[in-house]
């Protein structure tokens, strides 16, 4: 009976330490530390809410929701402090005490506030969104980076938000109603075309430039643009096999504005001309192979004794390092221009629904075609050239083909001149 007393007391406790294992930190959410800063505070949140928006492919609602609860829990500072001291706990009796934390903002429209347009990517114009312009790249990607997969880094330069007005232009954070349009960011302008006779043409105000807010001190980094251009870096994730010319989207990086969410910025995968590395460790032979589709291609130098009389071997460097051996026994010819066909030494085959490894299990490979190139002596010492011909004509009268005969083709009579 005493036993089950003391469970009583003790089972709400339990919960609550359990609850609280369970509510992950706000900074954590936002990968900062209780030392971040208000401006380390919006970097992060406008990282995070792009990466996490639900409306882009790779969107997860439940962290967007948690991100922006986090920066607005972390944003306020009446609620860092509480959260700072009391944790999750305090923040909760805050709410319930009718505190500054008591009201729940929309987190899409937090979200609008920092990125402009609608809560929400998609929806058309129907929703009044404006989007801005897609950019595209190109990005040259060495032939082994393709066969072998990687994450490769590139920077590209583009408008962005200017951090130090946060997208405002203003200097101290103050923009006024534009007095001249009264915020409409038009104006009408009348034209006299006879007399007694207007015209009436609406105009974008030059006094505010259309926006409908004028700054009385511009933001020394922008300039009162509102946005600068500058470095972005992003990392684009190779597949193996991703075939040439294969296009990565990368969602909302395209040049940002207050007034719109930004575009999608396309990579487009393009082949680079093959060069030797510098790095030893990283020459292949692969390096010089040729691509297409799923094969590849390779051109083997052969001399005319190994052609002709066989007993060669051949260390190929794939570009992953690992060795194709081509080889042949005594006695066996190559003709120039052969091709060899070797299954499963061309390029993994890229399935667009399915994410690879950087293991060959379970992998399908297209085919290596090597071709033979045979380099024919120029020159010939007249010792070399009595003995090749007389080894030559003692086979050719012991096993040799008349190649006329052998041809199938018809032979002619030549006929002598008739004499009257």
């Amino acid at each position: 009976m005493l036993l089950l007393q003391v469970l009583r007391h003790l089972l709400p406790l339990l919960l609550l330490f359990t609850c609280a294992l369970a509510v992950e930190d706000l900074y954590k959410i936002l990968g900062l530390d209780k030392s971040c800063s208000e401006r380390d505070l919006k970097k992060a949140y406008r990282t995070l809410s792009k990466k996490y928006h639900p409306d882009k492919a790779s969107g997860d609602e439940k962290k967007f929701l948690e991100v922006a609860d986090a920066y607005e829990t972390l944003s306020d500072p009446t609620t860092r402090k509480i959260y700072d001291q009391y944790g999750h706990e305090g923040l909760e009796n805050h709410k319930r005490g009718g505190g500054a934390g008591g009201h729940h903002h929309d987190p899409f429209d937090l979200f609008s506030r920092f990125f402009g347009g609608g809560g929400h990517f998609s929806g058309g114009s129907g929703n009044g969104i404006r989007r801005g312009p897609d950019l595209e790249v190109r990005l040259h990607i060495p032939l082994r980076d393709f066969y072998t997969g990687r994450d490769t880094e590139f920077t590209i330069e583009k408008q962005q938000i200017c951090e130090e007005c946060e997208g405002s232009g203003s200097a101290d954070g103050q923009v006024e109603t534009c007095h001249q349009c009264g915020g409409r960011g038009i104006i009408i302008q009348k034209h006299m075309l006879a007399p007694g006779i207007f015209q009436q043409v609406q105009a974008a105000c030059d006094q505010c430039g259309g926006r409908g807010k004028s700054i009385k001190h511009k933001c020394k980094v922008c300039g009162g643009n509102r946005v600068v251009r500058g470095p972005t870096t992003l990392t684009a994730t190779l597949e193996r096999g991703m075939p040439k010319g294969h296009r990565l989207v990368f969602e909302s990086e395209a040049d940002e504005h207050p007034d719109h969410v930004a575009g999608n910025l396309y990579a487009y995968l393009m082949e680079q001309e093959p060069a030797m590395p510098e790095d030893e460790s990283q020459r292949t032979d692969g390096t010089f192979f040729r691509r297409k589709d799923d094969d590849l291609y390779w051109k083997e130098v052969l001399s005319l004794r190994e052609a002709w009389m066989g007993g060669w071997t051949r260390n190929l460097t794939h570009l992953d390092g690992h060795v194709v051996q081509l080889s042949r026994n005594q006695g066996e010819v190559v003709q120039p221009g052969q091709i060899d066909t070797i299954r499963g030494e061309g390029m993994p085959i890229f399935h667009e629904d399915h994410m690879h490894g950087h293991d060959h299990d379970g992998e399908e490979f297209g085919n290596l075609y090597v071709e033979y190139k045979v380099i024919i002596p120029d020159q010939m010492d007249s010792g070399m050239h009595k003995e090749f011909s007389a080894v030559w004509d003692k086979w050719r009268k012991k096993k040799g083909v008349d190649l006329l005969q052998d041809s199938g083709r018809p032979t002619y009579i030549v006929r002598g001149k008739d004499e009257l």
